[in-house]
């Protein structure tokens, strides 16, 4: 049979919600619902009422005529019945759509799910769409805000996580005059109810309030999609939706007067958002002082903005794309920034990151904040080459050394060669300084064999003055060569080690990857790398605790590496934001701007990493909670029947007994009594297992390991049961004592004969014991009928006794109490065919010694009860 989205057989999709939301009751949120359930069914498609609320309104419920309304599930507490939305009727039907007002509805004790929205939500695992209806006050996060506006506390709520998902929200919105009249008429309450909610809830400011925070709550919904929807269409330019101003932050003395200025410019700006941002300049370079990031922080928190860390490449111009791709990013329409501190013959050189935004902004306005400190400082645009050390300082020897070794040649053949050769000459000397030490000692090079070209070779000679125009165009062009090798050598060295940085990183990413992806607890691993790769004393992953404040405080340890020093990211050297709340802090030494952007991708691992991870437990504590849930079911259906069972013995027995008119034989009493007994030791023996399974699964059982020998737990095992006779052993005397607790193996020992006796259809049963490569294995041995391969899985699972059903045969714990007693001791137990027909139960512990166990009595005695099964007299229990 086909589902409303999906073939039998296939996991149908999941349905859509659309919820219909609204600033107060009375708005018109369910009659909306339905005017959109009547549209759907009128298109054809097939809807159902499953639970609408009309609350006595004629219009809404003249809506219902025409459209198919599922039987509600009717639940009586005390004298009154209630009725809940029936999500068994709905799965069942499976419509296409499924109407359920009131999303945020407490069910009565005793349904499926507590809250109606979860209701809501099985139905939509199911494929089938939902259309629903909510308040504003019902909304978790504006609950405590709706308390203060009202003076009334909702006790029903519906988590905001779960209203986001909704593929709808669509707002039914009203005037509070409009509200107020629809209240008066009588159309949302009773006459007798409307004074009352007029002077309280439904006042005019709590209505506006309540519709304010509607339409906010809703706005920023839609800000959510907007943004998704540039994200997805890859929209650079600024739409102008709605107000965002975006501050740039440097972390020097101006920063605190720059970001109150564009706090002030945001509130005029009508409540603005404001995000204040820091650029790291990819060089390292010109970055905030150490440890202002975190005050940077601070005092964002304080004014109400959100901050933020982005990296640009080497540069103004790099400062420059961050800050403006940033803003573009975000969708702002403002960008406030401090004046420069450069002073005015620092910017004839540089006009500065200011003067390249406002002319690259667009469509953003920028505004110019001045500060006390605006053009106070004299700073030269930098020179820096990207030359190594070494080559550097070979660079300005060969500056000296190159110009004079050619004045030396030039001079030592000048009856040879002419001026133009001596020019080359200097021409190679140049480009020779220049290949490698750069632009520095190029300069120098070529300066220096200007000087010596027109001194020494050119003339007049030993004289600096230039008597041809030929030689100053020589001159100048030997400098314009200098700077244009200079700065061909400059870029090769940049990309040569901008390539080497890549590699490197590359290769750190993959070792942090392949820590995250191998490592079934990678944090710890995944923090000791980065501490290890970026030299810092100590690093964790800082995660705000639940209730805390913006202030800092509430910060625990997720993982860490090294001392734990940071308690808060205020604390820390290095502090990047994995996302809101978690943060990835490290202590010892600032890092440049470079290594923040790669320490930014590891954080995102570390997320990946912590989410994983949660995952994984949050799996285990599923499974085991389905397990528990599993074996209590099971519990109650073996329980009920096998305690009844011997208590019904034991009871008609002891009936029989007492009872004065009936005249029993001394044959008969002690039949009864043996019943009496047999009952009383199934119950000793179920209860013992029911005990043994409770502690082996809360892990309460620690074993006292011991030396034992195989042959002397057996004689201790097979003294309290049953066709003990039938039970042969085969255990050598030269056989290595294993490390166990005796007390806990004879319990094993004893299940396990216990099993083979009762499914070995009569046949002896025997048991061998073997040693091996450190480990001794004792096998009980039966011929019954065996185990068929494919069950043998679930042979040791608790409460299997694979089809056998007669009330002998106990809850089936006995081999699952065995396993788990034997693996408490460190051994294993599985199951083997025995040859000829039959099963094999082995028990392999470890042997305590490698040498065989003393020389013992050779005294025997015959355990009584036993045909044939002899045992050393001094190991006899």
């Amino acid at each position: 049979m086909n589902g409303p989205h999906g073939i039998a057989g296939e996991l149908p999709r999941p349905g859509e919600l659309r919820i219909h939301f609204g600033a107060a009751p009375g708005v018109g949120k369910t009659f909306a619902m339905l005017c959109e359930a009547r549209r759907r069914r009128d298109r054809g498609t097939d809807v159902v009422v499953g639970l609408v609320e009309t609350h006595g309104r004629s219009k809404t419920a003249g809506l219902l005529e025409g459209l198919e309304v599922l039987p509600r599930r009717r639940v009586r507490r005390g004298e009154v019945v209630v009725e809940e939305l029936d999500v068994s009727a709905v799965l069942a039907r499976r419509p296409e759509v499924v109407l359920v007002d009131e999303l945020a509805h407490t069910n009565v004790p005793g349904s499926g799910h507590p809250k109606r929205w979860q209701d809501v939500q099985r139905v939509l695992e199911a494929g089938i769409d939902v259309l629903s209806t909510v308040n504003v006050q019902h909304l978790e996060s504006l609950n405590d805000v709706v308390e203060k506006i009202t003076g009334v506390r909702q006790q029903e709520t519906v988590p905001d996580e779960f209203v986001r998902r909704a593929a709808q929200i669509e707002l039914v919105d009203i005037t509070p005059e409009a509200l107020r009249r629809r209240m008066a008429h009588g159309n949302i309450y009773r006459a007798d109810r409307v004074d009352a909610a007029l002077v309280n809830y439904f006042q005019v400011g709590n209505l506006i309030a309540l519709r304010e925070l509607a339409l906010l709550w809703v706005a920023d919904e839609v800000d959510v999609a907007l943004q998704r929807y540039r994200a997805d269409k890859h929209i650079r330019e600024t739409w102008e939706t709605r107000e965002r101003v975006v501050v740039a932050l440097t972390g020097g003395a101006e920063s605190e007067t720059v970001l109150r200025r564009a706090s002030r410019i945001a509130k005029r700006a009508g409540q603005a958002d404001l995000l204040a941002v820091h650029v790291l300049r990819g060089d390292g370079l010109a970055g905030a002082p150490v440890g202002a990031t975190g005050a940077l922080r601070t005092l964002a928190d304080d004014v109400g903005a959100s901050f933020h860390t982005v990296v640009g490449d080497s540069g103004a111009e790099g400062v420059t794309g961050a800050l403006l791709e940033f803003a573009r990013g975000v969708n702002a329409t403002q960008l406030v920034l401090g004046t420069s501190r450069r002073s005015r013959f620092a910017r004839l050189f540089d006009p500065g990151i200011g003067a390249r935004v406002v002319r690259e902004s667009g469509s953003i306005d920028v505004h110019m904040v001045t500060h006390p400190a605006a053009g106070t400082a004299l700073q030269l645009p930098r020179i820096r080459s990207n030359v190594p050390g070494g080559r550097r300082l070979l660079g300005w020897g060969l500056a000296v050394f190159a110009p004079a070794a050619a004045t030396g040649v030039g001079g030592a053949l000048q009856s040879v060669i002419g001026l133009s050769t001596d020019v080359v000459l200097f021409f190679l000397a140049t480009v020779v300084a220049a290949l490698v030490g750069g632009l520095g000692p190029a300069l120098l090079a070529a300066l220096l064999g200007g000087l010596f070209l027109n001194f020494f070779l050119t003339p007049p000679l030993y004289s600096l003055t230039i008597g041809e125009t030929e030689n100053v165009i020589t001159l100048v062009v030997m400098l314009l060569v200098a700077v244009l090798v200079a700065l061909v050598v400059d870029r090769a060295a940049r990309r040569a080690e901008q390539a080497v940085r890549a590699r490197t990183e590359a290769a750190l990413l993959a070792s942090f990857a392949r820590t995250v992806l191998t490592r079934s607890d990678p944090l710890p691993r995944l923090l000791e790398k980065v501490r290890e790769a970026f030299g810092l004393r100590g690093v964790a992953l800082l995660e705000r605790a639940e209730g805390a404040g913006a202030g800092g405080v509430g910060w625990g340890r997720v993982a860490t590496s090294g001392p734990p020093e940071c308690g808060r990211p205020e604390d820390a050297d290095v502090d990047v934001e994995v996302e809101p709340g978690l943060h990835l802090v490290g202590s010892g030494r600032s890092l440049p701007a470079f290594d923040r952007r790669l320490l930014e991708t590891v954080g995102g691992q570390a997320l990946l990493a912590l989410r994983s991870q949660r995952a994984a437990a949050d799996a285990v504590r599923a499974t085991r909670r389905a397990e528990l849930n599993d074996t209590r079911g099971a519990l109650l259906s073996a329980v009920g029947h096998d305690l009844r069972s011997p208590l019904t013995s034991i009871k008609a027995a002891v009936g029989s007994l007492r009872d004065p008119l009936l005249r029993l034989s001394g044959i008969d009493r002690a039949e009864l009594l043996e019943t009496v007994e047999e009952s009383a030791d199934r119950l000793s023996g179920l209860v013992g297992n029911l005990l043994d399974s409770s502690r082996l699964a809360s892990g309460a059982v620690e074993p006292l390991l011991e030396r034992v020998g195989y042959d002397e737990v057996a004689a201790g095992a097979l003294l309290g049961l049953p066709d003990a006779a039938r039970v042969v052993l085969e255990i050598g005397e030269d056989l290595p004592d294993v490390s166990a607790d005796v007390g806990l193996l004879e319990r094993v020992v004893a299940n396990l004969v216990d099993n083979a006796l009762r499914h070995g259809g009569g046949a002896p049963v025997v048991l061998r014991a073997s040693a091996y490569e450190g480990r001794a294995e004792l096998r009980i041995v039966d011929s019954g009928p065996g185990v068929p391969a494919k069950a043998r899985d679930h042979l040791f699972a608790p409460f299997q006794r694979l089809g056998d059903r007669d009330a002998t045969t106990g809850v089936g714990l006995g081999l699952s109490v065995a396993r788990g007693l034997t693996e408490v001791m460190g051994g294993a137990l599985t199951a083997e065919d025995t040859p000829g027909g039959g099963l094999t139960t082995v028990v392999s512990l470890p042997i305590a010694g490698q040498t065989g166990r003393a020389a013992r009595s050779e005294a025997t005695t015959t355990v009584p009860g036993r045909v044939g099964d002899v045992v050393p007299a001094d190991r006899v229990r």
